[in-house]
């Protein structure tokens, strides 16, 4: 009977079971289906996934199907797991996705739903207790029926790039209001745009909110959450607060903490050393400032440290490298100084500690850090020797960057010393490197850097056969010879600027991207053959001797983005061949021997800011077609044979965003073109927001131009983004100049030198509120100089001379800076600095009568004999000074004594004039540093 019931038993649960296995609803199975066929797999969406979804098929019960769980005793599917699935689509709120109102856990991660946004209906899956789009790529708005899922305990949202995927700071404080369960919040990258809220659930462990857009202060009950395990609040930028000057986190409960990028704005508390269990902590670019608090000493499972782009300051504690359990330690961009204490812990991984002041000898314990895979010392005082046998035994190295000290990089142990096969960057720029012999060991480079050091003839034979699997090379400013070849087949940026290389041009590898090779002596004509490298986006071949035409070719190249080759001696015409399409944003072919006109084929290049072909032969007249380039910004004529007037346009919209205009030293003609002025909308608003062009590979790029600016030739290269000029000088512009001048507000040189303008200096002048260069002279200007003009305080060069100007020279604070010869040439200007006096010219009447001629002029003669006596006695003592003025009020004012008068008149003031101005200069000194 017991044995009977035992099989009986046995039977029961045997039947029972697998009941339960074959339980699931078919219509559960059905809607399976048709969200299935809603969507396709693409391989290329997720390449390292596999589509779990081929696996389901109606013959088999859908428990049994990939990604899907269902409940043992009621065979709901309570989870989804469809993560990493190569699947693409869209999904609608009519989806048969939402008829499994049983799901407790939706996973669909690491697909590709662009252009799909979150549908209402997810917010019905009252059970969900798990919920993870991370990079799925939704977009738009994340809807507020996502705020009833009070049961879910995580949420993660993470696009995985710039999507516009958004949630309403409403919703934002709704949902962390309504999901009081919630455990782990995952919204980084989400465009929110709110202040914090204070009400958040106490179970969480993670809340990431990176890049949210967050603004405001951040309530320091976030840093007081009792289970808060990770807190990343990175990439507000205009999010702000202060750490608690108190224990926080009093259960020592969080292990990672970013607040990168968010302002505090100040010194490192101490009360960062309670958060004992913390093993990464990142406060880049923060504004903090002052020492490395010593209480930080008490992290011993602090694993990451990154206090870099700050302000921090005094020496590197020396218990920071004695950290136990510390793997990556980053402190550049600081102003950390003193000498570097030795190294005493193993497990270090990464020292980063570029750009500071620090000093002394680099440290020879570093040969002992043995798990060693990058250092960083660049942009530091450091000095001595370093020899390379201290990276000999570090078997791991991924990158050694120590460019840009006082060492010296020497190899006592020649032919002995090997690099680690793992070494894949190596950056020794300024480190006196004289031969190649110690890189002989290096062969598996990705990227190497010796510039501006002392290598001298060619690169042997050995090293080319070592760095085939270079991408970036720069051994610019050395004294290298000869280049015959590159065999580098995956190279990307080659940059061999400012060496001696002579001979005929090298050709790039068809890989390269960036070549450089400018201010060298490399003579003949340019091979057609460099069109071969179609993937270039930069080519600077500038300051060198090349002759002959430039090859047609490159105006095909498409992704051409730089063209660079000014001061050479090239000839012929231009290329004709800019292509719709053109990636050309700078092109730069000052000081040739260029012929012919402008190309029509220029027009194609929408995306060109910089055009330079000053300082050659071209004949043409102006090319107003090339108004209609959207985003140039600096056009150069200079120095060519332009001629004609420059007419009207019929377009609408004419050069938006020219910022730099010189024509210069040419043959233009006629009116000054007014029509042009007015359409100059670039000049017309001061914007300090305006950033430099940026081009891919810009690091080794910046744009440079040569302008005409307080009487100097100069080459403007940084600051080209921030400069607005005019420069029409020495061409044959005759009428008068257009008052719309003074509506280019944001201009800070114009020069209208030596053409043969007439009338009036326009009043409007006084507008141009940030000017520092304004030269008109050499032309036929009549009239005094507006009193507007004393306005400019930002004006520190002027020249007025050889014009026909007359009257008071306007006195003001900028007026006392300038020379005489600001204003030679104008026989009728008087006043200061010239040396004749400037009185009032009539004396009104006060009973109503009319002065005559003779008492007019003896009046004003009496008044100015009358001050110049005053000021005699200001500068040689009161009782001279009244003495003087006696004499001459007795003796009716003797032509001698004035003569005398002026000399010392002039005197005084210029002696006030140079102390003013070494009072200035002192004054620049001191802001400039």
């Amino acid at each position: 009977m017991g044995l009977s019931f035992v099989f009986l038993a046995f039977f029961f649960c045997q039947l029972v079971c697998s009941s339960s296995i074959l339980v699931c609803p078919k219509h559960q199975s059905i809607s399976l289906v048709k969200f299935k066929e809603t969507l396709n797999v693409d391989p290329s969406a997720s390449p390292r996934c596999y589509p779990k979804t081929n696996s389901w098929n109606t013959s088999r019960d859908c428990c049994l199907w990939d990604g899907v769980i269902c409940d043992e005793m009621t065979g709901h599917v309570i989870e989804l797991d469809l993560s990493c699935s190569q699947l693409v689509g869209t999904i609608d709120s009519n989806s048969s996705l939402f008829q499994l109102t049983h799901l407790q856990r939706l996973n669909l991660s690491w697909n590709e739903f662009r252009g799909c946004h979150i549908s209402p209906e997810f917010g019905r899956f009252s059970s969900l207790t798990h919920l993870d789009f991370l990079n799925s790529n939704f977009s738009g708005q994340i809807p507020s029926e996502i705020s009833r899922l009070s049961r879910l305990e995580f949420f993660r949202l993470s696009p995985s790039s710039r999507t516009d995927l958004r949630l309403a700071a409403h919703d934002f404080k709704l949902l962390l209001q309504n999901l009081t369960q919630l455990r782990e919040l995952h919204l980084t990258s989400v465009n929110i745009s709110s202040t914090i809220p204070l009400n958040f659930s106490s179970h969480l462990t993670t809340l990431k909110l990176g890049g949210t857009g967050l603004y405001g202060i951040i309530p320091e009950s976030i840093f007081h959450l009792p289970n808060l395990e990770t807190l990343y609040l990175s990439s507000n930028y205009q999010l702000s607060g202060s750490f608690p000057k108190t224990k926080w986190n009093s259960s020592a409960s969080l292990m990672k903490l970013d607040l990168s990028r968010v302002n505090f704005s100040d010194n490192l508390p101490e009360s960062l050393g309670y958060l004992t269990s913390l093993n990464s902590l990142s406060l880049t670019n923060c504004n903090l400032r002052g020492l490395i608090p010593e209480s930080l000493s008490n992290l011993t499972r602090i694993q990451s440290l990154f206090l870099q782009d700050n302000s921090l300051n005094g020496t590197i504690p020396s218990w920071v490298f004695s950290l136990p359990s510390l793997r990556r330690l980053f402190l550049s961009n600081n102003h950390f100084s003193g000498q570097l204490e030795e190294f005493k812990t193993s497990s270090l991984e990464e020292i980063i500690l570029g750009s500071n002041q620090l000093q002394g000898h680099v440290p020879k314990s570093i040969q002992n850090v043995v798990n060693l895979t990058g250092l960083d010392l660049s942009n530091n005082n450091f000095s001595g020797n370093v020899d390379v046998s201290l990276f000999s035994n570090l078997k791991n190295l991924l990158g050694v960057v120590l460019s840009n000290n006082k060492i010296s990089l020497i190899n006592e142990n020649k032919g002995s010393f090997t690099w680690p096969e793992s070494l894949n960057v190596l950056l020794l720029a300024a480190c006196e490197v004289k031969e190649w012999e110690f890189l002989r060991s290096a062969k598996y480079l990705w990227e190497l850097d010796l510039s501006n050091n002392k290598l001298q003839g060619r690169i042997p034979d050995w090293a080319w056969s070592n760095w085939l699997s270079l991408i970036t090379l720069d051994i610019s400013n050395n004294m290298l010879t000869s280049i015959d070849s590159i065999p580098l087949l995956t190279i990307d940026t080659i940059d061999l600027r400012s060496n001696l290389l002579q001979g005929s041009l090298p050709i790039p590898p068809n890989s390269t991207r960036n070549f450089l090779i400018s201010d060298n002596n490399l003579s003949e004509e340019i091979p057609s053959s460099i069109c071969n490298s179609t993937s270039l986006f930069m080519l600077d071949l500038g300051r060198n001797n090349l002759k002959g035409a430039i090859p047609q070719c490159l105006g095909t190249i498409t992704t051409l983005e730089v063209l660079d080759m000014r001061h050479n001696n090239l000839s012929g015409n231009l290329p004709t061949t800019f292509s719709n399409g053109s990636s050309l944003r700078s092109l730069n072919l000052h000081g040739n021997k260029l012929e012919g006109k402008i190309p029509q084929s220029l027009a194609n290049c929408k995306e060109l800011q910089v055009l330079d072909l000053g300082d050659n032969h071209l004949v043409d007249t102006f090319p107003m077609w090339l108004g209609a380039l959207p985003k140039l910004k600096v056009l150069s004529l200079r120095a060519n044979k332009f001629h004609g007037s420059i007419q009207p346009s019929t377009m609408e919209t004419i050069f938006p965003e020219l910022q730099i205009i010189d024509l210069s030293q040419n043959a233009f003609s006629g009116n000054l073109p007014a029509s042009l002025f007015q359409h100059l909308k670039g000049m017309r608003t001061i914007d300090p927001s305006k950033e430099a062009p940026r081009y891919r590979g810009d690091t080794y790029y910046k744009d440079s131009i040569t302008v005409t600016t307080k009487g100097l030739v100069r080459e403007i290269v940084r600051i080209l983004y921030l400069y607005t000029a005019v420069d029409l000088s020495s061409n044959k512009f005759g009428g008068q100049i257009p008052s719309i001048m003074g509506d280019l507000i944001a201009l800070r040189v114009l020069n209208l030198s030596h053409n043969g303008l007439q009338g009036r200096i326009p009043p409007s002048f006084g507008d141009l509120s940030s000017v520092e260069s304004l030269d008109l002279s050499g032309n036929q200007l009549s009239g005094e100089i507006p009193q507007q003009l004393v306005s400019l305080t930002s004006l520190s060069f002027l020249n007025l001379s050889h014009n026909h100007l007359r009257g008071c020279i306007p006195q003001g604070p900028q007026s006392h800076t300038f020379e005489s010869n600001s204003y030679e040439g104008n026989d009728g200007l008087r006043g200061f600095p010239v040396s004749k006096s400037c009185g009032d010219d009539q004396v009104s009447d006060t009973n109503d009568t009319i002065s005559g001629p003779d008492d007019e002029e003896s009046d004003s003669e009496f008044w100015s004999d009358f001050w110049k006596a005053a000021l005699m006695g200001y500068g040689s003592g009161l009782c001279i000074g009244l003495s003087i003025l006696y004499f001459m009020l007795s003796t009716g004012n003797p032509k001698w004594l004035v003569r005398i008068i002026e000399d010392l008149e002039h005197n005084i003031m210029m002696r006030r004039r140079k102390k003013q101005r070494e009072q200035r200069n002192n004054r620049r000194r001191n802001n400039h540093f």
